[in-house]
């Protein structure tokens, strides 16, 4: 190793990583705890071990190659699951990578922490699901980590977890070597979780980290790997020819289908496993649905509805749902059932009470939200009174009030209400009652608005789960839940899994909708929306092209949607570089958008402010810089000074200031903005920082380092505190 490595803690990398605290140690090199001073954070860095004197010149310089290649692809991996790599580079000849910094234990750590007791199976499933998607992702953009093992899973204190190394995961298969140990030292696996054909000297694919994940699985879940020998040699021998022990005998509470999974992904040959990490996350996302379907006992009825046990009453309810539209409207059946004793409502107050529900809807669809609210609130408090505070009648109400809430952007308030109907509802109707589902979604609906994206998840799979058993597959109520879903698998990174569950619902609402039906196109525009955030811009941009196209034969080509549908057409358009053509479009839209609703309108601006970064990515930045002080101008009167729309505007502002060189003026415009979204946001806000960031950068440019630096650092402490791994 370079001299930093032998000598301790100190040592600067490149003007830049001064490690610190030597953290780890493999056959394949150091890592270290090190600090960048540059952004004043703290991260970790892995020093590749040089080869001995002896070995080949030719395979180190290649060897060295395929570092340089692999860190390339290890910087380009962004998922939740991957370790986020900053940097790599040589330093005093020696090939290294910098890391974020984790804040976990890695599961080997985990397992001696519990004197290598076996994790209980709700973490194990909840570590297996978050690897199979990790390895979903790795596997589409063609790596394989080959080194798959308990000491490199780390799982964060939040409870997230990790895979690390991918760095130098697929070296030894790129250059032609089998896995075996070599003459140059260099393991290219670990013997307790290396496959048969690591082992041999088979072609590795995919198939192999399934394999290793599968002695991971059966390590968390038994407290010892499946071939548990001190001799390295004994156990690579039996990973070639000997059937792991079956796993119930001494954990008789695993259930079967996980078991059977472990023992599928073990098979020798990769033919004979999961021939996908999807796949695998597919199973257990199956057992996990199928644990959540609880057996309900049912609670005692309220004296107004013990008459519904009846099959009368039930065959009522049924037919009632059957044919209800989507929106909540009143049971009638129920209209007239107190408490027991209790003097009836008169029919006059019920009937008045239902027009003032139907008003409250009406409002609602003229956009009145506040109006809305205050009467399906008032509503809710009278049948309350006259009906039960458990009455279905007196639910819908509370459930029409959260919808308002919602729609005025009070979305925590909005989830609580949701969470409470839902409870009532599902002591009083039971758990997979229609109506109890719908509140149910809309709570989850409301987490993710809230950025609270994996209990958003864990709500609409048991929506989902429940719908598709009472009400089949490819009921629009099913389908609207997997569409939801889909959308908040995007928003937590698992990017490959919402694309395809996109892919599969659009195809089924064709089938069953039409492919020109409004909720098909929603489906295809997410599609195109995820293709985007994988990176791939072209085939986005042929979606939301047929998207676009679909709107304007249904709907007219000044339709909100079809406009909607081609401004995301520009995007892809600037994304692939052809920003030439995103200016036309833009120019377009604008003009059609002004058309329809003004040139104030916020879709309007949005258009501008788009046609302006297009001015700008062409190099015609004096045109840019106009366009956006007139859009920040315009949304500054409309919106006010600290609306984020504003903002954005004035960023771009002083981003065109800068290109044109105008540098002290542009930092003043990046300040004005960086007070005002820490006024609104606060300092530890991300678009605060990276205004921050901005400010820096323009002081840099001044040539006002020491500033820019003290600025840095500001920045970089204000984004995390210290961390360990």
């Amino acid at each position: 190793m370079m001299a930093a490595v032998h000598d301790g803690s100190g040592t600067l990398i490149q003007s830049r990583y001064r490690l610190n605290e030597l953290i780890g140690r493999g056959g394949m090199g150091e890592v270290w705890l090190a600090l960048d001073e540059s952004l004043g954070r703290r991260v970790a860095v892995k020093c590749l071990k040089p080869l001995s004197p002896a070995a080949d010149a030719g395979f180190t310089r290649i060897l060295q190659e395929r570092f340089r290649r692999e860190a390339r692809v290890a910087a380009s991996l962004q998922h939740r699951g991957v370790t986020v790599v900053h940097d790599f580079g040589e330093h005093d000849g020696v090939l290294f990578l910098v890391m974020e910094l984790l804040d976990g234990r890695n599961l080997l750590q985990v397992l001696d922490d519990a004197r290598r007791q076996p994790l209980p199976v709700p973490d194990l499933m909840d570590i297996a699901e978050q690897v199979a998607s990790a390895l979903a992702y790795t596997h589409a953009q063609g790596i394989v980590h080959r080194d798959l093992k308990p000491a490199n899973i780390i799982r964060l204190s939040d409870g997230a977890v990790k895979i690390c190394d991918f760095g130098i995961a697929r070296l030894g298969h790129d250059i032609g070597f089998t896995s075996r140990l070599t003459g140059t030292g260099i393991a290219m696996g670990t013997p307790h979780y290396m496959s048969p054909e690591q082992i041999g000297a088979s072609e590795v694919d995919q198939r192999s980290d399934l394999y290793s994940f599968g002695c991971v699985l059966y390590e968390l879940a038994t407290g010892a790997p499946p071939f548990d020998m001190d001799d390295a040699w004994a156990v690579l021998v039996a990973h070639r020819d000997t059937v792991p022990e079956p796993l119930c005998a001494g954990r008789p509470d695993l259930p079967q289908e996980l078991e059977r999974l472990i023992l599928d992904l073990l098979a020798k040959a990769p033919d004979d496993r999961p021939q996908n990490a999807a796949d695998v996350g597919g199973r257990l996302k199956a057992m996990r649905g199928a644990a959540e379907r609880p057996v309900v006992p049912a609670a005692p009825l309220p004296s107004w509805a013990r008459d519904l046990a009846s099959d009368s009453g039930a065959r009522a309810t049924r037919a009632f749902h059957a044919a209800a539209p989507p929106r909540h409207e009143l049971t009638g059946a129920w209209s007239t059932r107190t408490a027991s004793g209790a003097v009836a409502p008169a029919p006059e107050q019920l009937a008045t009470l239902a027009a003032r529900h139907t008003e409250g809807i009406d409002l609602e669809r003229l956009g009145r939200w506040q109006e809305a609210y205050d009467l399906h609130t008032a509503v809710a408090a009278e049948r309350d009174r006259a009906l039960g505070t458990e009455h279905p009648d007196t639910l819908t109400s509370r459930h029409e009030a959260a919808s308002c809430l919602a729609r005025l952007g009070r979305t925590e308030d909005a989830m609580r209400l949701y969470d409470y109907v839902a409870g009532v509802r599902q002591r009083v109707l039971g758990a997979d009652h229609p109506d109890t589902l719908a509140a149910r979604h809309e709570a989850a609906y409301a987490l993710g608005r809230l950025g609270l994206h994996l209990e958003a998840h864990q709500g609409y799979s048991a929506v989902l789960a429940a719908r598709e058993r009472t009400l089949g597959a490819e009921h629009p109520d099913t389908l609207r839940c997997r569409h939801n879903l889909a959308f908040n698998l995007g928003r937590l990174g698992r990017l490959d899994e919402a694309h395809a569950m996109a892919v599969e619902l659009a195809a089924v609402r064709a089938g069953v909708l039409g492919p020109d039906h409004p909720e098909t196109l929603v489906t295809r525009y997410e599609v195109g929306y995820v293709l985007g955030q994988l990176g791939h811009w072209a085939e986005a941009l042929e979606v939301y092209g047929e998207v676009a196209a679909a709107h304007e034969r249904t709907q007219g080509a000044g339709h909100q949607d079809t406009l909607a549908a081609r401004y995301e057409m520009g995007i892809c358009l600037g994304r692939l570089g052809r920003s030439a053509e995103a200016l036309e479009l833009y120019r377009d839209l604008v003009a059609a958008r002004t058309r329809t609703a003004g040139p104030s309108d916020a879709e309007t601006l949005r258009a501008r402010h788009a046609l302006g970064v297009n001015l700008g990515r062409l190099g015609r930045w004096d045109q840019a810089l106009a366009e956006a002080g007139t859009v920040a101008e315009i949304r500054e009167q409309a919106l006010g000074a600290d609306h984020p729309d504003t903002l954005v505007s004035k960023r771009e502002v002083a981003v065109g200031l800068g290109w044109l060189g105008r540098w002290e003026t542009a930092l003043d415009v990046y300040r004005e903005v960086a007070d005002a979204r820490t006024r609104v946001l606060g300092p530890a806000h991300p678009d605060t920082l990276t205004s921050r960031n901005d400010e820096a950068h323009c002081l840099e440019q001044l040539g006002r380092s020491a500033e820019a630096l003290a600025l840095y650092r500001k920045v970089a402490a204000q984004q995390g505190g210290p961390q360990r791994l």
